[in-house]
């Protein structure tokens, strides 16, 4: 099996290399790879990428991810995260490959307090939200043997995180406020690897039976406040020296925290479908990050 990965550089993608490789033949390329052109900023020259490595599988972890900067250059954003993959999707079908592409809880309104399932209807409140809402569209559209993994909260031990975020702040400082009313899941990037595999080989097996579109995070569910609170807990008794403990996390709404870029209240992700096709049981949040914090602490 020949796989082609686009966005090596990044944390899934950084992840993906590792659970991939096991695979077969694996070709990473990032924006700035120099032998085959990979830069979605210039979609055009992608489709002869995967004509020149005519991969198996494509694996497309690349993305416009900064939220906020989305809403100012909302055309950029449609380009990398709407034009590209279905650029790379269209290219995908016209060689009988496997497209897998990563999308976000960000297409969702945010509204209720139930987790959304695959086919709820979308509301995306964001620049951000709409260009990968149109991404997955385009995908789904030019290609169908697709794998669509929505997930939400993504954190890694390599590169800056949320944790690392606090863990630094509470050295800092003797108190901190983190917002109290949006609900998700952290999610590891190398729970998205290692699942994406999983489902790349049952996939190709009964294709038929498994493409689609799968909600995919941790299990169980949060607040950015109960996440800041857990991980300064997790320090503490690890021996780190705060001068802000768990108790010195103050809840806030979102409104204390005003941004360019709408954040949905509720991220929460029905994970059944992805749990019962391809037999999977997904780990809580709380394992994930302390497996992360084990690693950079």
């Amino acid at each position: 099996m020949k796989i082609l990965l686009f966005g090596k550089g990044g944390q899934v993608g950084w992840e993906l290399q590792r659970s991939l490789a096991p695979l077969g033949e694996l070709v990473a390329l990032d924006f700035d790879s120099t032998d085959l052109h990979a830069d979605f900023s210039q979609p055009d020259a992608l489709a002869s990428t995967v004509e020149k490595v005519r991969p198996d599988v494509i694996v497309n972890a690349a993305a416009h991810t900064a939220v906020d900067k989305a809403e100012s250059e909302p055309e950029l954003a449609r380009t990398l995260n709407t034009t590209s993959p279905g650029v790379i999707a269209t290219a995908a079908q016209r060689i009988g490959a496997l497209m897998v592409h990563y999308s976000t809880d960000y297409v969702f309104d945010g509204s209720g307090d139930q987790p959304w399932k695959e086919d709820d209807a979308t509301g995306p409140l964001s620049v951000y939200g709409r260009t990968k809402l149109e991404g997955e569209q385009l995908v789904a559209a030019h290609c169908p043997r697709h794998l669509i993994f929505r997930t939400s909260w993504v954190y890694a031990a390599r590169g800056g995180n949320f944790a690392k975020t606090m863990l630094r702040l509470a050295k800092e400082r003797e108190r901190l406020t983190v917002i109290d009313d949006q609900f998700g899941a952290p999610t590891g990037a190398e729970l998205l690897a290692d699942v994406t595999a999983h489902a790349i080989r049952d996939t190709l097996r009964e294709p038929d039976k498994k493409a689609g579109l799968y909600h995919l995070v941790a299990d169980g569910v949060t607040t950015w406040h109960g996440y800041a609170r857990f991980v300064l807990a997790q320090a503490q008794a690890a021996g780190v020296e705060l001068k802000a403990g768990p108790d010195a996390v103050a809840p806030v709404p979102t409104s204390a925290f005003p941004t360019p870029a709408r954040r949905p209240g509720n991220s929460r992700l029905d994970t059944s479908k992805l749990r019962q096709t391809f037999g999977l049981q997904l780990p809580s949040w709380q394992d994930g990050v302390t497996r992360m914090l084990r690693e950079t602490l």
